[in-house]
Order: structure tokens, then sequence, then C-alpha cells
């Protein structure tokens, strides 16, 4: 859950929510099975050797965990970071609604590679994870200490705070950069006969 936490958007409600729905990790052999365990990836209709007719989501499996997700990929739309330039990047092409699920499928995505390889988020912001475990403890009861000053107060730092969100920012601008020379694949036209 302390992992998960280092993602942005995702607070001690949505990790613990998703910890439970996930399990044991190794049960997914890669994370496009966590994907589809969470019901976020696409139907696919096909017929023989035709193409392939992506539609909308399954929403087979875990739907609590899947709300929960997709609740965290709106507030990833808000907060700076590369998951942002990649909500804007969807939502520009397919509409917000459409973006929010994308983004809920790539944090799952984001999920199984940092349980799998026992890393946090890499572009986390210390100061507000600080804040987060903080803010847990103090609404657990534990209690408050005004004469030490911990790690969560450099969240009140504005010097502080605005050096870590230019970095991410930084992060956020250079994905956009990245992604900027990629091309949308064009769609096949239809012929006249295929149409009617």
């Amino acid at each position: 859950i302390r992992r998960l936490m280092t993602l942005p958007g995702v607070d001690m409600t949505v990790a613990s929510g998703v910890a439970a729905a996930v399990g044991d990790i190794r049960r997914f052999a890669d994370p496009t099975r966590l994907v589809s365990y969470l019901g976020l990836n696409p139907s696919v209709r096909q017929s023989g050797e035709g193409s392939a007719y992506h539609g909308r989501i399954t929403k087979q499996g875990r739907g609590q965990a899947r709300g929960m997700l997709v609740e965290a990929a709106w507030a990833v739309a808000r907060s700076p970071g590369p998951l942002r330039a990649f909500f804007q990047r969807v939502a520009s092409r397919r509409g917000k609604h459409i973006a929010a699920v994308a983004t809920a499928r790539k944090l799952a995505m984001i999920i199984w590679h940092m349980l799998t390889k026992s890393t946090d988020y890499i572009w986390t912001r210390p100061a507000l994870l600080a804040r987060k475990f903080r803010s847990i403890e103090l609404r657990a009861g534990l209690p408050t200490s005004h004469a030490k000053r911990g790690s969560a107060y450099d969240y009140n730092i504005p010097a502080k705070r605005a050096e870590e969100r230019a970095r991410v920012e930084s992060a956020e601008k250079e994905y956009t950069r990245f992604t900027s020379r990629w091309r949308a694949k064009p769609r096949p036209r239809r012929s006249k006969a295929s149409a009617t």
C-alpha cells in the first residue's frame, strides 16, 4: 500500500482497495493480465482474418478496483507529471472520459511493474508523499508532535514544493516533446462496396 501511494492521485483508500483486489501480484504473468483482470482492456471483435474492431472496455472483473483507478486517473489529470501529459494527449483526440479510462489502464500497468520489481514510482514528490503518510497517521490517532518538524513539513515550504513540482513538470514537458513526433495511424478507407 505504501508503494502504491507513491503514484500521483492514489491515496490510502485507492491503494488499499487495489491491493485487496489484486492480492499476490505473482498471479499475473504480465501487465496485460492484470489489466484484463480489472476489466480495463478494450473488447475486441474479429471474424476470420479480417481487421479487428476494438470497442469499449470489457468491464469484467473487479469493478470496485476499476472504479477507484478511474477516480485516481481524474486526480492524475490535475497533478503535474508524465501521466498528466498522457491524459491530455488522449483527451485531445478521444475526449476526457476515454482519456480517464486510458489513464486508469496505464496506472494498472505501472502498478504491475512497481509491485513485481519492488520499486516506487520514479516521479514521486517526496514532500507530498510524506504529507500523505502523515495525514493517515493523524487520522489513525497518532499524537501530534508540535515541537518536531518531520519530513511532511517540507510540503509547507513554498521553495521546496516548487522545486519538486518543477522536476515533475520538466518530465511532463519531456514526455510531451517525445510523443509529439508520433504519428497516429491513418484509419483504413472503406471502399464503396463494403460501405453498402
